[in-house]
C-alpha cells in the first residue's frame, strides 16, 4: 500500500494534478464520514486502494448517499472487482474502473475456474463479502499458480532430498538455492497469465492486467496494461453509442431555468397546475421537443436565487444556474443564458439558439397634441428671430432708399404738370406692408420704380422664397409625425448623462461585461448600475 501511495504522490508533479489523500480508520467499515467529506469538497474522481470486502461496502454506502451518478468516477485497485455484485449500479451511470489479472477469456482457465466454482458451492462466500457465487478470487488463482510452479520445480529436481528440521538449529537447506533458481526459470501459462520471474530479484515479470469498466451489461474489458507497453485502451467502439446524445435515452434529468418572458413564463390557467405543466415559453417548447427526439424525461425547477450566474468577487464562488450545474443539483439549464468566456471555463454550452448583442433601450417619448403655436415648430426660435430682424431691417432700408431716390416721387395731380406738390408711396407703414406681402407671397399694390428699390425688393423676394419653401416642407412632417428624440446614441452618451436612470439584470452577462471592461465609459456606466 505504501509503495502504491508513493507512486501516486509523484503523479501530480508529472501531470499537473491536485491530489488529496484520505485514510479510512482500520477499525471501522463505516465510510460515510469520508464520503460526506468527498461530496462536500466536490471530489468526483476517486481512487480506492482497499480490499474487495471494503470496496463492496463503500459502493453500497455511496449508493445510499446519492454518489453513484455519472458525475463520479471511481477506480479500485483491488483485483477482485470483477467478482463483486455490481447489479445495483449498472444503470446508475457511475463511471467505475478496475483491474483484473485473471485471464477469464482463456478456455483452459475457464474450465479450471468452473471446476473450482463447483467445489466452492459447498462453502459459499460470506454474505457481507460482496462476492458472487461461483467466482474465483484473485488470491485463489495466485495460490493455484504458485502451487503449480512449485510442483514443476520439484519435478525438475528429482535428486532433491528433504532433511528433518530442528527447532534449535537454523541450518540452510543445501538444495535451497538450486530450488529457487528452478522456480525463477519457470515459464507457464497459468490462471493469471504468463508466469515468468526476474532471475535477479525474483519478482514476476511479463504479465498483463485487464482494465475493466462498468457498463449497463456489467463489467466489461476496455483495455490492457503490461509493464512494457503500458496502458492500451481497446474498448469496442461498436458497443458505444453512435452519438453522445444516444446516452440520454430513458434518462431522467433535472432542468434548472429562470423566469424570463417570452422564454420561460408561468402558464395562465383557471385550474391549478403542477410540475412541468406550470411553465410555457420558447425554452419550454424547445426542451419538450428535445425530450421527444432524444427520449429522455425531465423535471423543471426554478433556480433558487433567481440569478443567471456570475462569479462573486470575494469568494470566487458562482451563483445562479451556473452554481447549480457545478454542484450537480441540476443536469441541464435551459434558459436565455448568454455564452461567455468565464462561464465556459466551468460549464459546457450547447450550440446557441439565438445570437444577440448588447443594446441600449429607452422609453419612447409620450405623444402630445399640437398646441396653438405648434405652427412655429418647423423652425427654431432663433430662425424666427432672425426672420423678424431681417423683415424690420429690409423695410427700413426700403423706406430710406425710396426717400433718397427721385424716381420714387411722383405728382399726385397729373392734370397739373406745373404743380410743386410730390408724394412718395413708400412711407414707413407702406414699407412694412410691402415686406409682409412679399413674406406671405401675396404681394401688394405698391410697386418700386427706382432701380435701387427694385434691387432691395428682389433680394427680399428671393429670401422669402427660400424661407417659405423650407417652412412648407417641414410643416407637414411636424403636424403629422412626432419627432423622435435620441438623447442617447452611444455608450459614451449613456455614461455622460445623469438624467436618465439605467440598469441591467443583476449577475447577468451584461452586468459582468460592464464590470470587467477596461473601457472608461463602460466602467463609469457600471458604477451607475447600482
Amino acid at each position: 500500500g505504501l509503495i502504491r501511495l508513493q507512486e501516486l504522490i509523484k503523479a501530480p508533479s508529472r501531470y499537473n494534478l491536485r491530489l488529496k489523500i484520505r485514510q479510512l480508520p482500520a477499525d471501522t467499515k463505516d465510510a460515510k464520514p469520508l464520503l460526506k467529506e468527498m461530496k462536500r469538497g466536490k471530489e468526483f474522481h476517486v481512487i480506492f486502494d482497499c480490499s474487495h470486502e471494503m470496496a463492496a461496502g463503500i459502493l453500497k454506502q455511496a449508493l445510499a448517499m446519492g454518489m453513484m451518478t455519472e458525475y463520479y468516477h471511481y477506480i479500485f485497485t483491488t483485483l477482485d472487482l470483477f467478482a463483486l455484485d455490481v447489479e445495483p449500479y449498472r444503470y446508475s451511470g457511475v463511471n467505475m474502473t478496475g483491474f483484473r489479472i485473471l485471464n477469464t477469456e482463456n478456455t483452459q482457465v475457464s474450465s479450471i475456474i468452473e471446476k473450482w466454482s463447483m467445489e466452492r458451492l459447498q462453502a459459499p462466500p460470506k454474505p457481507d463479502s460482496g462476492l458472487l457465487d461461483g467466482f474465483m478470487t484473485t488470491d485463489a488463482a495466485l495460490m493455484y499458480d504458485a502451487v503449480h510452479v512449485v510442483s514443476v520445480a520439484v519435478q525438475q529436481f528429482p535428486q532433491m532430498t528433504v532433511s528433518s528440521l530442528q527447532c534449535n538449529r537454523h541450518k540452510p537447506w543445501r538444495f535451497g538455492t538450486r530450488f529457487m533458481n528452478l522456480i525463477k526459470e519457470a515459464h507457464w501459462e497459468g490462471l493469471t497469465g504468463r508466469i515468468t520471474f526476474n532471475k535477479t530479484n525474483g519478482l514476476r515479470t511479463d504479465f498483463d492486467l485487464d482494465v475493466i469498466s462498468l457498463k449497463e451489461e456489467g463489467l466489461e474489458k476496455v483495455g490492457t496494461w503490461d509493464p512494457l507497453s503500458g496502458l492500451n485502451m481497446t474498448e469496442n467502439q461498436k458497443g458505444k453509442p453512435a452519438n453522445i446524445t444516444d446516452s440520454l435515452s430513458n434518462r431522467s434529468l433535472i432542468v434548472t431555468t429562470i423566469l424570463e418572458e417570452p422564454y420561460v413564463m408561468f402558464k395562465k390557467s383557471d385550474k391549478p397546475l403542477y410540475g412541468n405543466d406550470r411553465f410555457e415559453g420558447y425554452c419550454i417548447d424547445l426542451l419538450r421537443e428535445l425530450s421527444t427526439i432524444l427520449g429522455f424525461s425531465y423535471e423543471i425547477r426554478l433556480v433558487e436565487d433567481g440569478k443567471y450566474g456570475a462569479q462573486e468577487d470575494a469568494s470566487g464562488q458562482w451563483n445562479g444556474m451556473v452554481r447549480e450545474l457545478i454542484d450537480h443539483k441540476a443536469d441541464l439549464a435551459v434558459a436565455p443564458l448568454a455564452i461567455t468566456y468565464v462561464r465556459e471555463k466551468v460549464i459546457d454550452f450547447s450550440k446557441p439558439f439565438m445570437t444577440l448583442g448588447i443594446s441600449i433601450l429607452y422609453r419612447k417619448p409620450n405623444g402630445t397634441n399640437p398646441g396653438v403655436f405648434s405652427f412655429l415648430n418647423p423652425l427654431s426660435p432663433d430662425i424666427w428671430m432672425y426672420i423678424l430682424l431681417a423683415y424690420l431691417g429690409v423695410s427700413c432700408v426700403l423706406f430710406v432708399i425710396a426717400r433718397f431716390s427721385p424716381y420714387e416721387w411722383y405728382n399726385p395731380h397729373p392734370c397739373n404738370p406745373d404743380s410743386d406738390v410730390v408724394e412718395n408711396n413708400f412711407t414707413l407703414l407702406n414699407s412694412f406692408w410691402f415686406g409682409v406681402g412679399a413674406l406671405m407671397q401675396q404681394g401688394s399694390e405698391l410697386m418700386p420704380k427706382a432701380l435701387s428699390t427694385r434691387i432691395v425688393g428682389g433680394i427680399w423676394w428671393f429670401f422669402t422664397l427660400i424661407i417659405i419653401s423650407s417652412y412648407t416642407a417641414n410643416l407637414a412632417a411636424f403636424l403629422t409625425v412626432e419627432r423622435m428624440e435620441s438623447p442617447i446614441d452611444s455608450a459614451d452618451d449613456l455614461a455622460k448623462q445623469t438624467k436618465i436612470e439605467y440598469g441591467a439584470v443583476e449577475d447577468g452577462a451584461t452586468m459582468t461585461f460592464f464590470k470587467v471592461s477596461f473601457i472608461f465609459c463602460l466602467k463609469r456606466s457600471y458604477t451607475r448600475l447600482w
